[in-house]
């Protein structure tokens, strides 16, 4: 338990013309695009708009892979606060077979990747098969740490029938920043939403490129996993991804937008030790009111400033939008009414939670490391309540914000199916399996989809090698490909998966025991003030326990708002 222990805490805190038919520009014509250019030839070199792109085959897993593969331009001197360009043209066949750069991000007292990291991997089956659905992906995070290796499609294209691509984004105040000295004029580049405008251009490439690697350019899922779950949310709000893709999957996701106004004033907080410490301002005070202006001299700082320093700002924000405002509300993005909106992108659309998701987030607040840390939370029987209380009423309002929050807000406005599913896995097991602290865990989802995952299946080997979890993987894997490929993830041999709506406000809850696979239909009968009202009358704690888990572990949450209002937390936002 104890070494499952130390990676749980690891994983939480760390978490030339060449090619283009003789054209001169390096851009293929439309005529040409669609007779050469866009057919798909087995093998690993394909063609694109920008030249030749030589990947690999895995044989034991019968894939081709192409991996880095630039899908604009590296966002770095002038372009590193605008919108993504178009990708220089190859001078030669481009080496896709290692990993592309990651974003530049924190990594333990150190960072890793580079500003130069907007590129994308293809997966897909080692077969002549063509106009294959495509699921794009887009990492977890809290687009701030991550990368596109954080599920490989491996293992799972051939299951799916269809071509995975995942792809690295600007994060950190260098993917979001809504500073007014940045602001050029440009609406897109003046909301401040770099990432979103990195993740529209993925899909513009995508668009034009994917017939190459055997992909139907007119059926492409996005799809993202928690901070990349909540922008495939924003996403079906954002004016600029309209018909970009269509169809959605938000796994973990949730509707999470920031006020812009209010985020000015907490990246001027943020950044203004580091305008003191450089000798450009007396105070943090006055910094803070400079770094708020539209000034030439405030722009020419922060594009001063090294990616790395920026980069380490803001620490890990563990599902709190005060300590890492992004998903600006700017009018042009993002509407200013945030998801308040009768002009959703209606797509079908899949959201997911685990039923224990708030387990990791609890493990890795102040309140609780120590006893993680020294062991004294498996022998200490007052503090293991703590956590399972902690664990308990997080994870509620955590699953109701993933899906039911979410499809009550879309609804009435939202032309297309809605489909919910959360999926208790973990929960029903033996008290000894390796899954008995976390549950059904923030990701639960990723072993059952990537079996080549080492993230968790390092920590949870036992559980997932069982029978019942081996088949929970082929069922969810078929009502996956089910989806991708129609719409709709119903097929023979499965059990009946409705949509979501007002009248039958149901969740489809599919897991697995040690043998055997549960799938059904739940309504949910809990709304967030139920579960505010169980918490209030729960007092399987101490009194002074439960006081400074809800003013200090539960409190400024993604979900966390009603809670807040109803104990009088005090707000974490810069005043």
């Amino acid at each position: 338990m104890k070494k499952i222990v130390s990676i749980l805490i690891t994983l939480i805190l760390t978490v030339s013309l060449v090619g283009f038919n003789g054209t001169k520009d390096g851009h293929a014509s439309a005529q040409e695009q669609v007779s050469s250019a866009r057919a798909y030839k087995q093998g690993i070199i394909q063609n694109t708009e920008y030249g030749n792109v030589k990947g690999y085959a895995n044989n034991v897993e019968n894939t081709l892979v192409w991996k880095g593969i630039p899908y604009a331009k590296p966002p770095v001197g002038k372009l590193r606060w605008k919108a993504p360009a178009d990708p220089e043209p190859f001078k030669s066949t481009f080496d896709a077979t290692k990993p592309g750069n990651t974003a530049i991000q924190p990594s333990g007292n150190t960072f890793i990747g580079s500003e130069d990291s907007l590129n994308l991997d293809i997966y897909r089956p080692n077969t002549d098969e063509k106009n294959l659905p495509v699921l794009v992906y887009v990492h977890g995070g809290n687009n701030q740490t991550g990368t596109s290796q954080e599920i490989t499609g491996d293992a799972f294209v051939n299951d799916l029938h269809a071509i995975f691509i995942s792809i690295n984004y600007r994060l950190g105040p260098l993917g979001f920043n809504p500073l007014p000295a940045l602001n050029t004029g440009n609406k897109l580049e003046d909301s401040g939403n770099y990432t979103l405008l990195d993740i529209a251009k993925s899909l513009d490439w995508v668009k034009e490129n994917i017939k190459s690697f055997g992909g139907d350019s007119n059926n492409v899922t996005i799809s993202g996993f928690s901070a990349g779950g909540r922008d495939v949310m924003a996403m079906l709000a954002s004016p600029i991804f309209k018909g970009k893709f269509q169809k959605a999957i938000a796994f973990s996701g949730g509707m999470t937008i920031a006020d812009k106004d209010d985020s000015v004033k907490v990246f001027a907080k943020t950044i203004a030790p580091l305008v003191v410490e450089d000798g450009v301002k007396a105070s943090e005070a006055e910094a803070y009111q400079w770094l708020q202006k539209d000034s030439k001299d405030v722009r020419e700082y922060l594009y001063s400033l090294s990616a790395d320093r920026l980069s380490g700002l803001m620490g890990n924000a563990m599902i709190r939008m005060s300590a890492f405002p992004h998903l600006y509300n700017d009018g042009t993005v993002l509407p200013k009414g945030k998801f308040d909106t009768s002009n959703y992108n209606s797509v079908p659309v899949i959201m997911l939670s685990g039923t224990t998701e708030f387990s990791f987030f609890a493990m890795g607040d102040p309140y609780f490391a120590k006893s993680i840390q020294d062991g004294s939370l498996f022998t200490d029987q007052s503090k293991l309540a703590e956590f399972t209380f902690a664990k308990k009423y997080g994870s509620k309002l955590y699953k109701l914000f993933n899906t039911q929050e979410s499809a009550y807000k879309m609804f009435p406005n939202y032309k297309a199916p809605i489909y919910t599913v959360e999926m208790p896995f973990g929960e029903g097991l033996t008290a000894t399996t390796d899954m008995s602290l976390a549950g059904s865990f923030h990701g639960v989802f990723v072993p059952l989809l990537d079996s080549n995952n080492k993230t968790y299946l390092s920590m949870f080997k036992q559980s997932y090698n069982l029978a019942g979890a081996k088949e929970l993987s082929r069922q969810f894997k078929e009502y996956l490909a089910n989806f991708i490929h129609q719409g709709n993830p119903n097929g023979e041999g499965l059990a009946k998966w409705d949509r979501w709506t007002l009248q039958q406000p149901e969740n489809f809850v599919l897991t697995a025991d040690e043998n055997k696979v549960s799938a059904s239909m739940s309504q949910e009968s809990i709304s967030k003030e139920d579960v505010i009202k169980e918490l209030d009358q729960d007092n399987s704690i101490s009194a002074d326990a439960k006081k400074k888990i809800i003013s200090e572990v539960l409190n400024g949450r993604w979900f966390s708002a009603e809670l807040d209002k109803y104990f009088g937390n005090k707000s974490l936002w810069v005043k």
